[in-house]
């Protein structure tokens, strides 16, 4: 590794660094702002401890696995459908004018408000969990592939119809190949969006999952504990977000080419 490659990853981690030393400071000392406190803020010592005994209990792993099944049935759910209708609007007029509007109204209502409505409408508070992680993703993937699609260069698609190309070609060899970027980056957001909607989804019910934790350990005042799963969603969010991008710059190698020109 050479000495500009290295100077990022060095900002990066003094970056860290720094914030730990902020945090630590803060909470040791009980530093009070006013408007902000750290009266009550454990500190990172209190933190890792509260994450071990975590580790050695077994049931972190029963946790993770709940969480990581409910987040990605979700987030692929509202990838498939995203996409899917995202190329429609974003291609033609009558799906425009007959799906984006009730989209556009459901858009900003916040996950915690589906809660009642998805608990009268699914059978197992499973599928509830779930639907909650299923809106927080869709949105971001669908928003994204319409902008992809509307930012295509219309002579491109106007050339493939000269030469003989039907919807379905040009679908295929002209719109997704174009969009691809935009969607990745919509695909990578929904995934993040995904694991914030992971507390609200496991507010309903359940005995397992990180959300879950979060909570519980809110309700009975384990302020370490709360920390802990706080860091492990951000954790577990940022790694999958940073999969998916890595996944999509395989996936659309033209782009990638392109920038680094």
């Amino acid at each position: 590794m050479t000495l500009k490659t290295l100077h990022p990853w060095l900002l990066r981690v003094a970056s860290l660094l720094c914030c730990l030393a902020f945090w630590q400071v803060a909470a040791s000392q009980r530093l009070d702002l006013g408007l902000l406190t750290f009266s009550y803020v454990p500190t990172p010592a209190a933190v890792v401890r509260a994450a071990v005994d975590l580790l050695e209990s077994g049931t972190l792993w029963n946790h993770l696995l709940s969480s990581l099944g409910r987040v990605f049935a979700g987030y692929l759910a509202a990838s498939l459908c995203g996409v899917g209708l995202g190329l429609a609007i974003g291609r033609w007029r009558w799906a425009r004018d007959g799906l984006l509007p009730p989209l556009e109204v459901l858009r900003p209502i916040p996950a915690v408000a589906w809660i009642p409505l998805a608990i009268l409408m699914f059978p197992s508070s499973e599928a509830s969990m779930i639907f909650i992680t299923f809106t927080g993703a869709l949105f971001p993937v669908l928003l994204n592939t319409i902008h992809g699609v509307h930012a295509l260069d219309p002579r491109l698609v106007a050339s493939a119809r000269s030469l003989g190309a039907d919807r379905l070609a040009i679908l295929r060899e002209i719109v997704l190949p174009g969009a691809a970027p935009s969607i990745v980056t919509g695909l990578a957001i929904g995934m993040g969006t995904s694991w914030f909607c992971l507390v609200t989804a496991e507010m309903i019910a359940g005995q397992y999952g990180i959300g879950y934790y979060t909570w519980e350990a809110y309700t009975v005042q384990k302020y370490p504990d709360i920390l802990v799963g706080m860091l492990l969603i951000g954790l577990l969010g940022m790694g999958s977000s940073a999969l998916v991008k890595y996944l999509g710059t395989l996936a659309t190698p033209w782009y990638r080419h392109a920038g680094a020109r």
